[in-house]
């Protein structure tokens, strides 16, 4: 597999310390700008369904398609560093965010938004292990774990504050303006990137890319996710849903048999014959869908059940994020002395019990509530993400741990954008289910709805509405009560089922304590 580290020979002792942070601190920006713009989008989603008419399936792609986009862009990122050098891609990079940023502010269509997702979900694939190895680089070997600390600090805490900042600029302005939110910590980027990011090439032969690989890949992800995103809409045993699912699969299982022959693949598959490793990619799939499916859906859930204000949906997620931060270098340290089985087994159990709680939650859980049940999924998080990450490198030999690495984070991703789509999927479906099963109810034969249209007619009626009138304001006021009660039960048969898939992750993590090499 190539690698996704930056090319290029960096001495770090010929840098001075000075010139050290602000390599850092331009990367870090970049890096930050594209990670928050990853979340920022999230609790935009309702506003989003309601201007251009579309359901949460095909609007959650703003979300989704940045994510795939990235996790495939990132399998570029060393054979476009290597032709143009670190500075010049870093540069390139900046701006096609920034352009794909104004595509989605003057969207005219929800086609043209996901397509400037797009653009900025390939910009933040290249540019993200770019700026890790980049950092790594110009520090010591003795300084390199403080190197990646300083980088884990920004992309830790970006993911929980992009809903806040995404949520105040909504509420002050519209849901367009929220794509401008990370342009002046991008643009600050772009200029310190010019003057001090390294601008060394791989010297001698270039490294080849699997291009074959990469569209098939990207025809993997495209037809698997559209067959997902509109088989609610078009019937699951629809010829054009089949034909994506179908595609999809083909497409998958080329790549896999192409990676195995090719003599420069873009993923090592020989990895997962250690059974560590393979467990570890296991953990990291159910662990990256849990992890960015609720990223997703707590803001979204918030909004469209509770009533919740844009701002308020993005501040649920701020104590979580920063509760996070503190926790996951302690769960690191206990990594060090533990078998990997404890710390995942524990985060996986108590990731269950939130999700559960969380599938409790309506319309009158209160604020304060939510922000702890999302404080306790994080907590999950933070104990699993470190030790799944140690364990997947300690399972590799020593001259591909960046190949380790980097297949790591690809599957990670992977798992985020199939996690993402796949409860929106359900959250739709068990929806429109809930809702037929409940219209199906309220027939004239019924006592409680003859009640109920009686006592919203008189309401109407002490409100001055003509008797003419009365009784269709009742239906359609009994038609949003429904629909209200239907969609609370879809996200919490969603959250439901996330707690059971991510369930299974006990399994893997067992073998991994079994297989593993160090640890208790």
């Amino acid at each position: 597999m190539t690698s996704n580290v930056a090319a290029g020979p960096v001495d770090p002792h010929s840098i001075s310390e000075f010139r050290r942070w602000l390599v850092t601190l331009s990367g870090l920006l970049g890096a930050v700008s594209m990670i928050l713009s990853a979340t920022v989008v999230n609790v935009a989603v309702p506003s989003i369904m309601g201007t251009f008419g579309v359901d949460q399936t095909v609007a959650q792609w703003a979300s989704t398609a940045f994510i795939t986009t990235m996790v495939a862009s990132q399998l570029m990122s060393v054979w476009v560093v290597s032709h143009l050098g670190q500075r010049v891609t870093y540069a390139m990079t900046l701006v096609l965010f920034a352009a794909g940023a104004v595509v989605c502010t003057w969207s005219p269509n929800i086609d043209t938004l996901i397509a400037g997702r797009i653009m900025q979900g390939i910009s933040a694939g290249v540019v993200q292990p770019l700026v890790l190895s980049t950092i790594i680089s110009v520090f010591p070997m003795e300084r390199r774990a403080f190197a990646v600390s300083m980088y884990s600090v920004g992309v830790t805490l970006a993911p929980s504050f992009g809903p806040v900042v995404g949520g105040t600029i909504l509420d002050a302005l519209t849901w367009r303006h929220i794509f401008l939110v990370p342009m002046p910590l991008a643009f600050i980027a772009f200029l310190l990137g010019l003057s001090f990011m390294p601008q060394e090439r791989k010297k001698g032969r270039k490294p080849p890319f699997d291009w074959t690989g990469l569209v098939l890949v990207v025809t993997f992800a495209f037809c698997t996710m559209s067959g997902l995103a509109n088989g609610q809409r078009w019937g699951w045993h629809s010829n054009d849903t089949l034909a994506l699912l179908v595609g999809g699969l083909a497409a998958g299982i080329v790549f896999l048999a192409h990676q195995m022959r090719t003599a420069n693949p873009m993923l090592d598959v020989s990895l997962f014959k250690d059974p560590s490793y393979a467990s570890a990619m296991v953990i990291a799939f159910l662990f990256g869908a849990g992890n960015f499916a609720t990223n997703y859906a707590i803001p979204v859930f918030t909004q469209q059940v509770q009533g919740f204000t844009a701002t308020a949906a993005g501040m649920v997620l701020v104590p979580a994020g920063i509760f996070l931060f503190l926790i996951t270098p302690l769960a690191g340290r206990v990594n060090d002395h533990v078998s990997p089985r404890y710390p995942i087994t524990a985060g996986v159990m108590i990731f269950v019990v939130a999700a559960w709680l969380i599938a409790k939650s309506d319309v009158n859980t209160a604020f304060f509530v939510m922000a702890m049940l999302t404080v306790l999924s994080r907590l999950a998080i933070g104990l699993v993400m470190p030790a799944m990450g140690a364990a997947a490198i300690r399972a590799v030999p020593e001259n591909k741990i960046n190949a380790g690495a980097a297949t790591y984070n690809f599957v990670r991703q992977l798992g985020g954008a199939f996690g993402t789509l796949v409860f929106v999927v359900i959250t739709e479906q068990r929806t429109a289910y809930h809702a037929d099963a409940m219209a199906a109810t309220q027939t004239s034969g019924n006592p409680v709805s003859r009640e109920f249209l009686a006592q919203v007619g008189k309401v109407l009626s002490e409100s001055g509405l003509p008797d003419t009138q009365q009784t269709a304001g009742a239906l359609n006021f009994l038609s949003k009560v429904i629909h209200a009660q239907a969609t609370t039960l879809g996200f919490q048969d969603a959250f439901i089922v996330s707690a059971i898939v991510f369930s299974t992750a006990i399994i893997p993590a067992w073998i991994l304590g079994r297989t593993t090499k160090t640890g208790a």
